[in-house]
């Protein structure tokens, strides 16, 4: 098993440089970073633009620009940002702080509904339960990762206003004064956490629970899920112990498929809610051309992605004793 996970994560340093090499082109040809410099009206000196150039790299080669940037990480130096005053390497650690803990509490949040739904809509196919998990599943399917979001707050919202007080927090990652220690900042960010969290675990779970159920239904109707009923186990025992191991290993595949999509919804959900974190830190490393920032959203982004799906790959291993020992 360590030597797979060694395998792998010598396979993913290739596929990481090479996502940021691609980035790095697009993002350096698409816009010029000191277009914003250059629109001022009166324009500055061109001894400011100069200066500009030279601290951004951009008077050098793009490839060697790119090979600064990247024997710069090992020194722990993302590159300059076009704010002066901004230190990316703070600032994205930061940022990801902020957005992990929601998309973290999300996936468990959403994988704890996908088992269970999933689970109890495979034994009690065609029941009452079965068709409402289906329905409400293909709605939340449906709806949009924005739209949900505008839908949660504008509730929270009138939730608020009905009540004439704070009942929901829809504004911000956290309050900016906190009376009290650490149980009342705790308590601050798990409130500003709770439609956030909502609107990116249901539009997750929808899905997730959906190929629950398929892989939970192709397993309860397996040969050895049969011999174990024969045996007079009880059926509580056969759905614990001999299908629902095998049944989440589907479920684990398509969760580690679905980081760059949980990602991509915390960038929604972060700017509906207008959270200071790595979403946010995108849009406005997009809306400025900063080269460097967007590089370094990349690799930590990229790097998130393929620890969890390395951690998805040696859970095939924990789920079944064949991948193990193979």
């Amino acid at each position: 098993m360590l030597a797979f996970a060694l395998r792998r994560l010598f396979v993913s340093i290739p596929i990481l440089i090479v996502s940021t090499f691609v980035v790095f082109v697009m993002a350096s040809l698409s816009a010029n970073p000191l277009s914003y410099l250059i629109a001022r009206n009166p324009p500055p000196p061109p001894q400011v633009i100069e200066g500009e150039r030279h601290r951004l790299y951009l008077d050098q080669p793009l490839l060697e620009r790119y090979w600064h940037w990247l024997t710069g990480l090992f020194r722990g130096d993302f590159g300059p940002s076009i704010d002066s005053t901004v230190n990316i390497r703070a600032e994205i650690f930061d940022r990801f702080g902020v957005t992990l803990r929601l998309i973290v509490l999300a996936m468990l949040l959403a994988l704890i509904l996908a088992v269970i739904v999933g689970v109890v809509s495979a034994v009690r196919q065609y029941s009452k339960f079965d068709y409402t998990a289906t329905f409400f599943g293909f709605l939340f399917l449906s709806m949009p990762a924005f739209w949900f979001a505008i839908l949660l707050k504008q509730m929270g919202i009138s939730i608020n206003t009905a009540a004439n007080d704070q009942i929901l927090y829809t504004i911000g990652s956290g309050s900016i004064y906190v009376n009290g220690g650490f149980g009342a900042h705790l308590g601050d960010i798990l409130g500003h956490m709770i439609l956030p969290t909502i609107s990116l675990a249901l539009t997750t779970y929808a899905a997730w629970s959906r190929f629950q159920r398929g892989s939970m239904l192709e397993v309860l109707g397996s040969d050895y899920v049969r011999l174990a009923r024969a045996k007079g186990l009880p059926r509580w025992t056969v759905t614990r112990k001999h299908a629902l191991r095998n049944a989440l290993i589907p479920l684990t595949t398509i969760t580690a498929l679905d980081i760059g999509s949980i990602l991509g919804g915390a960038v929604v959900t972060e700017t509906v809610f207008q959270w200071q974190g790595a979403g946010t830190f995108l849009l406005d490393s997009i809306h400025k051309s900063d080269v460097y920032a967007l590089e370094a959203w990349l690799l930590v982004a990229a790097t998130f992605v393929i620890v969890l799906n390395l951690i998805a790959d040696l859970l095939y291993g924990v789920l079944d004793p064949r991948i193990r020992y193979a």
